[in-house]
């Protein structure tokens, strides 16, 4: 039974207009400042064109629990960079000048709680953002986060694992917004030569407990995880793969480059 409230924000758009156009979204993640910030500006623009729907925006950590070696690498270079939570939010509004779609801001919450609660959701707001991505926040503690997103029109999307009970799921759905962000896998963030192998019962059992969109992230690296995906979910988030891909890129390919590779996985977005 579904006992989730849709919002209507958007990332709601994009998910309505995805499935009406009979396909998944697909949801890069770049990491604010790697391999520098003129860069992440770039890659923007060009991977819309390229055919992302939704961006997820890293925001550089000292100790990003949820990660793997690849974005612990891409976030010690952004911190190397100077790259703050204030410069996060400064680019994350420079990227909405260029773009229309959904910017999700992906980060943990001691520098949340160190800007202030209420201050960065206003000046996520102020920026253009659409929602939070918060990892080490559970539900159950997001209280005074929560208040503070939904006071600025802020989406704040919780995570569930292949490992959560049926309780957490009710618990994240009762206070889910935007999508529900589908942890592949037990374990760290990095990409993978294949897809968990109970990924359809862990999807189908999550469905039981939400109408909201169902997004995938962890692994996914290749076009046939995307058409996988696609057979299940609502949304394939692509994050490691790609600054790996960058990190094979001369500095001058690095934006057509990771255009191309984009462009690769979105042709395979289409629901069978």
């Amino acid at each position: 039974m579904s006992i989730t409230r849709h919002k209507v924000s958007r990332i709601a758009k994009v998910f309505e207009r995805s499935r009406s156009q009979g396909c998944i979204a697909l949801m890069p993640y770049l990491a604010i400042g790697y391999p520098d910030v003129e860069t992440t500006l770039a890659l923007a623009p060009a991977l819309v064109e390229a055919g992302a729907d939704i961006f997820e925006l890293g925001i550089p950590y000292s100790d990003p629990l949820a990660d793997g070696a690849t974005i612990q690498r891409a976030t010690q270079v952004a911190l190397r960079n100077g790259v703050t939570s204030k410069v996060c939010l400064e680019v994350a509004a420079e990227i909405r000048r260029q773009v229309d779609v959904p910017l999700l801001l992906m980060g943990y919450y001691n520098p949340i709680v160190h800007f202030g609660q209420e201050q960065f959701c206003a000046a996520a707001k102020q920026a253009g953002v659409d929602g939070l991505i918060v990892p080490d926040v559970p539900p159950e503690e997001a209280g005074e986060l929560q208040m503070a997103a939904t006071a600025n029109q802020l989406d704040l999307i919780y995570l569930v694992a292949p490992t959560s009970t049926n309780e957490r799921l009710v618990t994240v759905a009762r206070v889910a917004h935007g999508f529900v962000y589908c942890v592949s896998l037990s374990g760290v963030t990095g990409a993978r030569s294949r897809l968990s192998v109970g990924l359809p019962e862990y999807l189908a059992r999550v469905r039981r407990f939400t109408d909201l969109p169902l997004a995938v992230g962890f692994g996914i690296s290749r076009a046939e995880h995307v058409r996988e995906v696609a057979r299940h979910a609502d949304g394939a988030i692509v994050a490691s793969a790609l600054i790996d891909h960058l990190d094979r890129l001369p500095r001058e390919q690095k934006v057509a480059g990771a255009a191309a590779y984009i462009r690769e996985l979105a042709g395979s977005t289409a629901r069978p």
